[in-house]
């Protein structure tokens, strides 16, 4: 396909940009461009600010794609060019919450990692976290990788309440992994309930864009054509 439409893609806590690498080659073999957008993961507000540069610099129409922590990032934007809103395993905090309440919210998986800030107010995952909950899908060659190009992430970034989300005035799409250990799949179809969103069940884990790539590549493509029905 060939799209006027550029993807966003917004990584989580505890990952980079290269996270999105699989999905990224997909798409642009697909026709679609794609870029990365950095977040420095200090607070929501700076997380927000980054966001926005991206998007500026990108100019044009984006659907709006964000793992994890990043559902509360691409919620809190005012950019006028995007067009739809994507959630990979994502946090969907509303009006008045914190990415941190929304977290917590029901029981943790009995794998999910112990999470407290250092002297500086970051918060890195423990090594076992990797292989334990945030990616056990995924290789070892994978986990290693993932754990070597983490990055901690404040605690500004997870206690500050979100203003009017965004999904409340674009389409949303929700995918939903039935074995994330991260953030568990109650959670997960609690949020994209309240959001009103298009749901896709996978049977995946908390980083499909890395474990099950063809998977969260086949629901963007899908939110690139509607929107360019749509415009």
């Amino acid at each position: 396909m060939s799209s006027d439409i550029t993807v966003v893609l917004v990584h989580g806590a505890w990952a980079d940009g290269s996270s999105w690498n699989k999905v990224i080659s997909r798409l642009q073999a697909a026709g679609v461009r794609a870029v990365a957008a950095p977040l420095p993961l200090t607070s929501l507000k700076d997380d927000v600010a980054a966001l926005e540069h991206t998007l500026d610099h990108v100019g044009g129409p984006v659907v709006l794609v964000g793992h994890a922590y990043a559902g509360g990032v691409i919620g809190s934007t005012a950019a006028d060019n995007v067009r739809a809103l994507v959630y990979v395993a994502a946090l969907a905090p509303d009006e008045g919450e914190t990415v941190g309440e929304v977290f917590g919210r029901g029981t943790p998986h009995p794998e999910a990692p112990a999470l407290a800030p250092n002297e500086r107010g970051f918060m890195w995952l423990p090594d076992e976290a990797f292989p334990n909950a945030f990616a056990q899908l995924a290789t070892a060659e994978e986990q290693a990788l993932l754990r070597a190009v983490q990055r901690p992430i404040n605690v500004a970034s997870i206690t500050t309440p979100v203003g009017r989300p965004l999904w409340k005035d674009r389409p949303s799409w929700y995918l939903l992994a039935e074995q994330d250990r991260m953030i568990p799949a109650e959670n997960q179809r609690f949020m994209a309930g309240r959001m009103g969103a298009s749901v896709r069940v996978h049977d995946v884990d908390h980083t499909p864009l890395v474990t099950a790539p063809n998977v969260v590549t086949d629901l963007i493509t899908e939110v690139v054509e509607q929107v360019e029905k749509d415009l």
